[in-house]
C-alpha cells in the first residue's frame, strides 16, 4: 500500500472560510512576479468571483504567466465560456476541464493555486461568496459557509507546483508518446519525494496512478489511531471498506466523531442515513451540522495528524473525480483545526440510536433504496471501484 510522501520544514497555515481565504489568495496573486497556476471546480459570477478574476487579469497584464483551469460542470456551461472570453482577452491562459463530458464523467473538483512556486493554496473553498449556496448562487445562507483551505510555504510547494503544471500540460493537446513521458516524469518526482522526512504531504486522486491515494491516506491514519478521530464532511457516502474502518476504529476504543453536513440534497442525506444504524451500533458518534452549509473536507486524528482538501468522503471524490488534499503531521496545526471542528460539533445535532427506532418502515426502505441507487451509479461510473 502506497504511503503519504511527507516533506519537512513547511509552513502550513489554516484558513477558515472565505473571510481568511480570499484576502490571502488575492494578496498572493497581486504579489506574483512570474507565474500563477490556478484550478477550481466552481468560479461564480458574483462579487467574490469578480474580485479574484480582477486580480488574475491584472497579474497577466503586468506580464505574469497565468494558467487557469475551471471545471465545465462545476462552473456551468455558459459561465465557463463567458469566463474564458473575459480572461483570455486580458492575457490569461485558460482551459475548461472536460466540456460536454468528452473525457467521460470525471470532473476536476480540486481547488489549487500556486504562485511563483513559492506559496500554494489547497482546500475545499470554491471561488464563490460565503453567504450563498454552491448549488444556487442566488440562494442565501443563514451563516457563512463552513469551509477550510491551507496556505503552504516550503518544500511541499514544489510537489503541488509539479501537480498543477502536470494538470495544465495534460489538458493540452498531447499524443500518446508525450502522455507516457509525462506519466513517467511524475512517477520519478514521487519517488524522489519519498526520501524526505515527515511533516506535510500532498495527496491527489486521479484515474491514472493515484486512483485510491486519498482513501488510503485516511485508512492508514484510521488504522493507527489511538485516541480520537474527528472527521467533518458534507457528503458522507464512502464504500464498505471505509465504513468498516471507521467502525473498527470505534470498536477498539477510539473516540470517533463524524460531523456531517445535511440539507442540500435529499438523495445524499438518505444515503448517509442508511449508514447510521451500523455506525452508531459500532460506537461511532454522528453529529449533523444544520447551522449553515457545511462544505469542509477535514479531519484530525489523535494529536498530530490532520488533513484539509477538496475530497469528500463519497463515491464521487474517492473513486471518480480529481481531488487534492494536504496531510499535515504537526501538533499545533492539529490543535487549531480540532478547535474549529469541536466548535462546529457543539453547534450540531447529535444523532442517537433511539432516533432511528422511531423512523417509519417506509422511510427506512427509502434510505436503502437511495443507497442501492447511489451504489449502482457509482459502480457504473467508477467502473466497479465503489465497494
Amino acid at each position: 500500500m502506497r504511503h503519504v510522501d511527507f516533506l519537512a520544514d513547511n509552513e502550513v497555515k489554516l484558513l477558515h472560510c472565505g473571510t481568511d481565504y480570499f484576502p490571502a489568495l488575492v494578496a498572493a496573486i497581486e504579489a506574483a512576479q512570474f507565474e500563477i497556476y490556478f484550478e477550481t471546480y466552481i468560479f461564480a459570477e458574483d462579487e467574490t468571483g469578480k474580485r479574484v478574476m480582477a486580480a488574475l487579469k491584472a497579474a497577466a497584464q503586468r506580464g505574469v504567466v497565468v494558467r487557469m483551469i475551471t471545471d465545465w460542470f462545476g462552473t456551468g456551461h455558459k459561465p465557463a465560456y463567458r469566463l474564458h472570453a473575459e480572461v483570455t482577452a486580458a492575457g490569461v491562459e485558460h482551459r475548461i476541464f472536460n466540456p460536454w463530458f468528452r473525457r467521460g464523467v470525471t470532473r476536476t473538483h480540486r481547488k489549487i493555486c500556486v504562485v511563483d512556486a513559492q506559496v500554494a493554496f489547497v482546500g475545499g473553498i470554491n471561488i464563490n461568496d460565503d453567504m450563498f449556496t454552491d448549488y444556487d448562487h442566488n440562494k442565501a445562507l443563514e451563516a457563512p459557509r463552513w469551509d477550510f483551505a491551507v496556505a503552504v510555504r516550503g518544500p511541499l510547494v514544489e510537489s503541488i507546483h509539479s501537480e498543477a503544471e502536470t494538470q495544465w500540460t495534460r489538458l493540452g493537446h498531447m499524443n500518446f508518446v508525450k502522455r507516457l513521458t509525462l506519466f513517467n516524469e511524475v512517477r520519478k518526482l514521487n519517488k524522489i519525494a519519498r526520501q524526505s522526512t515527515m511533516q506535510a504531504g500532498f495527496v491527489v486522486r486521479d484515474n491514472l496512478r493515484n486512483r485510491r491515494t486519498i482513501q488510503r491516506a485516511y485508512l492508514q491514519a484510521l488504522g493507527r489511531a489511538k485516541k480520537s478521530v474527528l472527521l467533518a464532511n458534507p457528503y458522507f457516502a464512502p464504500g464498505r471498506k471505509f465504513r468498516r474502518a471507521l467502525a473498527a476504529t470505534a470498536q477498539r476504543g477510539v473516540d470517533v466523531v463524524l460531523l456531517i453536513g445535511v440539507g442540500e440534497f435529499w438523495l445524499q442525506d438518505a444515503v448517509a442515513h442508511s449508514f447510521y444504524p451500523k455506525l452508531l451500533e459500532a460506537g461511532v458518534k454522528v453529529v449533523e451540522y444544520r447551522k449553515t452549509q457545511l462544505h469542509a473536507k477535514v479531519a484530525v486524528i489523535d494529536d498530530d495528524w490532520a488533513t484539509v482538501g477538496s475530497s469528500n468522503v463519497d463515491g464521487l471524490s474517492l473513486f471518480l473525480n480529481q481531488e487534492a488534499n494536504v496531510v499535515i503531521k504537526d501538533a499545533a496545526f492539529a490543535r487549531s483545526l480540532r478547535a474549529k471542528i469541536e466548535q462546529a460539533i457543539a453547534d450540531g445535532v447529535v444523532i442517537h440510536q433511539q432516533d432511528f427506532e422511531h423512523v417509519g418502515r417506509f422511510r427506512r426502505v427509502g434510505y436503502e433504496v437511495a443507497y442501492f441507487f447511489y451504489r449502482t451509479l457509482m459502480r457504473i461510473f467508477a467502473v466497479g471501484k465503489y465497494t
